[in-house]
């Protein structure tokens, strides 16, 4: 197997050296892919707290390849500039591994290789990911206070979300994440959730102002309580009346 003769060499420099202008004009024309300029300036919001929680997921799927594209660019010129310096040394067209020649044939289909078929490295599934995913951490983010560990029980971000998605979303039961939900009053996040008070026994005990006078509210609560056999119809007076 030879090396490439110096006539296939001088092609092969041509056309790296256009490759490597190519994508320097590209980058600089695209202000490298638009990272120059914050994603809130793109899509035009203001914040990404909205009545309309997906307004940002355009520009956020955007950003993203945004990243991608460009980690690939300057992947390519750190490739074909590493190969031209190969040429300069005179080690270009020699595997890096195994110092055994590369065919042309590759070195054509590949002009910024240092590698053999056997030992080219392969592709490595980069981690970077944009910073708008640390901010919008989903479900919620910084908003979901309920796996805080202070037993915070007030109103949050998911709280706020309900409200608005109960005035309608463009889910279905077949796309709810509630696997179980088998018409639209129940595809909502936390659909079953206690709406006013946590335990069921809150929703239908009631007392007078001093506190002292309890009486139950035989609701639907309280009667899928006892149903569920947690309460006992002992303990209630015999009277019709509720109360104990």
């Amino acid at each position: 197997m030879s090396y490439p003769s110096s006539p296939q060499l001088a092609l092969l420099r041509m056309r790296l050296q256009d490759e490597h202008r190519d994508i320097e004009s590209r980058l600089i024309q695209n202000q490298h892919y638009g990272k120059e300029d914050s994603l809130r300036d793109e899509s035009g919001e203001l914040s990404p707290i909205d009545n309309h929680p997906a307004d940002l997921a355009t520009e956020l799927y955007e950003r993203e390849k945004d990243i991608s594209l460009l980690e690939q660019e300057e992947l390519h010129l750190r490739r074909i500039e590493a190969a031209l310096d190969a040429m300069d040394k005179g080690s270009y067209g020699v595997c890096v591994v195994c110092g055994e020649p590369i065919p042309f044939e590759r070195l054509d289909a590949v002009p910024d290789t240092l590698y053999c078929v056997s030992h080219a490295p392969r592709d490595i599934v980069s981690d970077s990911r944009p910073v708008e995913e640390i901010f919008l951490q989903p479900p919620f983010g910084r908003t979901s206070m309920d796996e805080h560990e202070d037993g915070y029980n007030g109103f949050d971000g998911e709280d706020a979300w309900q409200i608005v998605e109960s005035w309608g979303n463009s889910d279905s039961p077949a796309m709810s994440e509630n696997r179980n939900a088998t018409d639209y009053e129940h595809i909502g996040i936390e659909s079953q959730e206690n709406d006013g008070y946590v335990e069921p026994l809150e929703s239908f005990l009631a007392t007078d102002i001093t506190g002292r006078y309890v009486t139950v509210v035989r609701n639907r609560e309280y009667e899928h309580y006892m149903q569920s056999n947690e309460g006992d119809h002992m303990l209630e007076n015999e009277e019709d009346e509720p109360g104990f």
